[in-house]
This record gives C-alpha cells, structure tokens and sequence, in this order.
C-alpha cells in the first residue's frame, strides 16, 4: 500500500490560498471598498471616509434618483467617483434659478446644506433644458459649488456604474448603512 507523505509547508499555504480565492470571489462580484476622495460629497461623506460598495443590485435594477452611487469617472480623470443620481434615462433636466428641474418640476435635495444653489457648469447650462440619453445618468456631488459633476461632462453611461454605496466603515462613529434618499412622485 502506498503511503502519501503531507508536506508542512502546502498544508500551511491551503488556508491562505482558500482565503485569497474567497476574498477575490467577494472582491469581484459582491462588494468593493472604496476610500472617498475629496469634499464633493460634504455634507454627506468627508475626504477618507472608507465605504463598501454594492456590486449586485444593479445586476437586477436600475439605479434610482438619490442614489448614491460610485462610477469609473469620465476622461480625463483616470479614478472611481462618488456622486448622486440625479436624473433618469429619458427624463428632462434643466437649472434654473439655483435649482434642479426634472420634467418640468422642481427636485426637493432635503441632503444638500442649507443655502446650496445648483449652478451652471460648461455642459448644463442655465434654463437649457437637456433630456437623458437612454441607459445614461445626470450624477451630481452634493457640495456643488466644489463638485466636478455632470453638468461639467455630461451625463455617465450605465455601463460606468461600479455599484451603489452600501456600508461606511470608517470613520467608527460613522459606521453603518449609508441612507439612500427617496423622492415622492
């Protein structure tokens, strides 16, 4: 009968590996951390703040209005953003007045900090109305006057969207579910 012999140094190395794969496997396909970079999202979210991303409702749904949603950013910046969904495929936006406009009816931003007005930016223009492209999405920071945003480069293709902003991990008095708006009809 022949008699294998285990070798300490692979038996060492099974856990390790079975533990990288379940890592790559989670990584992949269910959540992906992310550090947030930068004011655009204040009030919301501050610079460092370390979140987890949800990869596997946008396989079943669309992203919705309020939303907070990360998304490789649009050339020529080479990174993943954080911002908002603000505006649907086919639906129609316009500035006007410091304010949002979506088919004609003014967007309550309960999120924004007191006294934030929504200004023009090179590709939403002031009292131009702009309709969304199908499977494309207008996503605004909610520090407006310091976010580089849609109305700067336009509307994100849905195929952009890395996933939605799920869980803050840090700081840990932040710790917990990250509230997404919703908005009444």
């Amino acid at each position: 009968m022949l008699k294998m012999q285990r070798i300490p140094l692979l038996d060492a190395l099974e856990p390790v590996v079975l533990a990288f794969a379940i890592f790559m496997i989670i990584y992949l396909f269910l959540v992906q951390p992310h550090k947030v970079d930068g004011m655009s999202m204040y009030p919301a979210f501050n610079t460092a703040e370390l979140i987890l991303t949800d990869k596997i409702t946008y396989r079943s749904s669309n992203p919705q209005r309020g939303d907070v949603i990360i998304f490789h950013a649009p050339p020529p910046f080479d990174s993943d953003f954080i911002k908002r969904v603000i505006g649907l495929p086919g639906e129609t936006i316009m500035l006007k007045g410091g304010a949002v406009y979506i088919n004609g009816q003014k967007l309550n931003e309960p999120y924004l900090a007191p006294g934030t007005t929504t200004s023009e930016k090179s590709f939403l223009r002031e009292g131009v109305p702009y309709t969304i492209p199908p499977n494309y999405y207008i996503v605004f920071g909610d520090n407006r006057d310091f976010s580089s945003d849609s109305r700067e480069w336009g509307p994100i293709d849905r195929s952009a969207i890395v996933g939605k902003a799920w869980f803050r991990y840090w700081p840990p008095n932040k710790i917990g579910l990250i509230p997404h708006e919703r908005y009444q009809n």
